[in-house]
C-alpha cells in the first residue's frame, strides 16, 4: 500500500512535496516563471510562461528530476519575441521516456535569464538510479520512494506513523522540526533500523520545543540519500482512512489549464481513482490549500483523466498567487495558479 500525494512541492507527495520551481534573477521585480499546462506521456509537454524578457533567445533543456536540467538534453530553441506570457510545446526525448517526473529549463543563451520547472511524465514510470547508492543497502524491491502517513498522535506526547515501500536494513534518523520545515535540520528524536522494510509502525516522542505547536514537521532521514517526510496535527487522534480497496496505482495530479482573473480557475486531473469524491479547496500561496475555503466538490467518476472549472472565492479574490487542493479521505493533490487571465 502506497501513500499517494501529489507534490508539487512536495514532494513526494514526494518527497521533497513544494512546487520545484527555480527562476533566475537579472534585474529587479523581474522573474520569468513559467507553468505546465499539459503533458502527452512520453510525447510532449506544453508550458505556460510569465514575465519572460522580450526578444531574448533560449535553449529548452530536460533531465532527470532533481536536476533543474542543469546539463540536461536540448529539445529545441526559441525566441522570446515580444515576451511576457505565451505557450510553447516542446517534445520529451527518447532516453526521458517512461521517466516517472522530468525537469525541464529555459536557458537564456545571449542573456543570463533562465526558469525551470519538473512535470509528471508516467506516474507508473521509472526513478532515476541514486549518483552514488550505498552498497551496504540491499535493494528496496519496491522500486518506489519511501513514504510514510500518520496513524495517530497523542497531543504534546507522542506519534505514531506507518510506513510504506521502505528499503530493508536502512539507518534513519528521526527529525521533527516546525511546521512548513519538512523536518529539515530539525530536533533528533530518535533513531530507526528498516529492518526488512516495506510497511511497519513506529512511534515517536514530541519534544518538548515543539508539545505546544498546532503542527509539527516529521522526516525520516536515511543512509544512501534515502528519506520521507510528513507532517502532523499535534491534537489526538486515530487512523486515518485506509485507501479504496481496487486496482488504482499512482498519483493523482492536475495542472492548471486556464484563469481568468479573480473570477475562476479551470484544470486538468490526471491519473484519479474512479469514483472518488474530493473537496476543492482554495487558499493563500504556499498553504497547499491546507485548510482552504471549499469552492466544490468533485466525483471523478471513471477515474482517470478530466477538467473542471472552478470560481474564485471572494476572500481571494485580489492575490497575485492562489494555491488550489484536491483534498480525499486518503488520496489528495495540490498546485497553485498565478491570478491573472491566462491560457
Amino acid at each position: 500500500m502506497k501513500k499517494h500525494r501529489l507534490v508539487l512541492q512536495a514532494a513526494a507527495l514526494v518527497l521533497v512535496l513544494s512546487l520545484f520551481l527555480g527562476v533566475g534573477r537579472v534585474q529587479a521585480d523581474t522573474y520569468p516563471t513559467f507553468s505546465i499546462t499539459a503533458v502527452e506521456k512520453d510525447v510532449s509537454v506544453t508550458i505556460l510562461t510569465k514575465d519572460m524578457p522580450a526578444n531574448k533567445n533560449f535553449k529548452v533543456l530536460m533531465g532527470e528530476i532533481g536536476t533543474r536540467a542543469e546539463g540536461g538534453i536540448e529539445v529545441a530553441t526559441f525566441n522570446s519575441g515580444e515576451g511576457g506570457a505565451f505557450t510553447a510545446t516542446f517534445n520529451i526525448p527518447a532516453a526521458l521516456k517512461g521517466h516517472a517526473q522530468i525537469a525541464i529549463r529555459a536557458q537564456g543563451t545571449d542573456n543570463p535569464y533562465f526558469a525551470y520547472n519538473w512535470f509528471w511524465n508516467d506516474p507508473s514510470g521509472t526513478w532515476p538510479e541514486p549518483v552514488e547508492p550505498d552498497e551496504n543497502i540491499p535493494d528496496c524491491g519496491c522500486n518506489t520512494i519511501p513514504t510514510f502517513s500518520i496513524k495517530s498522535v497523542l497531543a504534546g506526547e507522542d506519534v505514531t506513523i506507518h510506513t510504506y515501500n521502505f528499503p530493508k536494513n536502512v539507518e534513519f534518523t528521526v527529525l521533527m522540526g516546525k511546521m512548513w520545515t519538512r523536518g529539515i535540520k530539525g530536533i533528533e528524536v530518535a533513531k530507526l533500523n528498516s529492518g526488512d522494510g516495506g510497511s511497519f509502525e513506529a512511534t515517536f516522542d514530541i519534544p518538548a520545543e515543539l508539545a505546544d505547536d498546532e503542527r509539527v514537521a516529521i522526516r525520516l532521514e536515511g543512509t544512501g540519500g534515502y528519506y520521507a517526510y510528513n507532517w502532523f496535527w499535534n491534537n489526538t487522534g486515530s487512523e486515518p482512512p485506509v485507501p479504496p480497496a481496487d486496482e488504482y496505482s499512482g498519483y493523482p495530479y492536475f495542472f492548471i489549464q486556464s484563469v481568468v482573473k479573480d473570477s475562476k480557475v479551470t484544470i486538468k486531473a490526471y491519473n484519479l481513482p474512479a469514483d472518488y469524491e474530493f473537496k476543492v479547496l482554495m487558499g493563500k500561496m504556499w498553504t497547499r490549500g491546507i485548510g482552504g475555503i471549499e469552492v466544490a466538490t468533485l466525483n471523478s467518476g471513471e477515474g482517470g483523466t478530466l477538467t473542471a472549472t472552478y470560481n474564485i472565492p471572494s476572500d481571494l479574490v485580489g492575490l497575485q498567487r492562489i494555491s488550489i487542493r484536491l483534498q480525499g479521505d486518503y488520496y489528495y493533490a495540490y498546485n497553485w495558479f498565478w491570478n491573472n487571465t491566462a491560457n
